[in-house]
């Protein structure tokens, strides 16, 4: 009998290669920046006030082994501190982020199904909005709901639909024009069915790229109307508020005032613009496939 070819092992192109690492170095990318969130989250929500205690005994120490982050003019802790505001704003972003791009959401198909009057109304509010300065409006909002918690949440929230409204409707106009859609339509399929079933489901991974692509504008501006004296109160934990008191003692050479508690802001930004754009570049065809 004739002896049986070993079938040799398929080599892997360049390009096969080239995915695979991309792909890799993306989910890596992705796994270490949301670790680094939610570990910044957990610690800080699960954190008690204890953590943070005034001891005016250890006032404006610098960083040590026993403060890292070094402590303000009261004595708290201020890695303690930093971390309980950075999770202040976390939940402040995620709220506003979620129900801003669920606007965006809702407006931009609705703008791109119904078509009409009702997209030129859609459009105008869209240039309105953001024809105006955004922080200005921002505090505003905040200013005339008390501002506190409840004013920047929902300034933040009606401040950042327009982009991803646009983007969406872009995206719906596109694939309204497809043949199936055109097809759903001759065979009698109403606008809300044919938006259910073929529209909604392209635009998801837009939309979820959307959302935390709005996590750092939302946690920047929260951060900015609170530095400014228009966002949470004074006596609360937050990284705009420990910011604004450490203006007071970096001349006279207290600089971990200020360090620590923005570079921990800056991280945090960074890593969600990381996980937004490694995501969009994962749901590409050209790059997320192997």
């Amino acid at each position: 009998m004739p002896e049986l070819a070993l079938k040799k092992p398929k080599r892997r192109s360049a390009v096969q290669i080239l995915h695979l690492n991309t792909r890799t170095r993306i989910l890596i990318s992705i796994i270490i920046a949301a670790l680094y969130i939610g570990i910044v989250f957990i610690w800080g929500v699960s954190m008690g006030p204890s953590n943070y205690a005034i001891d005016y005994g250890a006032k404006l120490q610098a960083p040590s082994a026993s403060h890292i982050f070094g402590t303000d003019y009261m004595g708290r802790d201020m890695l303690a501190r930093s971390v309980k505001g950075m999770s202040t704003s976390l939940v402040i972003g995620l709220v506003a982020a979620v129900i801003s791009s669920i606007i965006g959401l809702l407006l931009g198909i609705a703008s791109a199904v119904i078509g009409g009057k009702f997209d030129k109304v859609v459009l105008w509010l869209v240039d309105l909005c953001m024809g105006l300065p955004h922080l200005v409006l921002l505090i505003l909002i905040s200013v005339m709901l008390g501002k506190g918690m409840k004013g920047v949440m929902i300034g933040v929230a009606l401040t950042h639909w327009p982009e991803l409204t646009r983007i969406i409707r872009a995206e719906v106009m596109q694939v309204r024009s497809s043949q199936y859609v055109q097809a759903a339509y001759r065979m009698g399929e109403s606008r809300f069915t044919v938006a259910r079933r073929h529209i909604i489901p392209h635009v998801i991974p837009v939309y979820l790229v959307g959302l935390l692509l709005l996590f750092p504008h939302a946690i920047m501006h929260e951060a900015s109307i609170t530095f400014l004296g228009f966002g949470l109160p004074p006596d609360s934990p937050a990284i705009g508020v420990i910011l604004s008191e450490s203006m007071r003692y970096i001349a006279s050479g207290k600089w971990w005032l200020a360090l620590f508690p923005g570079i921990l802001l800056l991280l945090t930004v960074i890593f969600f613009q990381i996980i937004g754009d490694d995501l969009k570049e994962l749901l590409n065809p050209t790059t997320g496939n192997l």
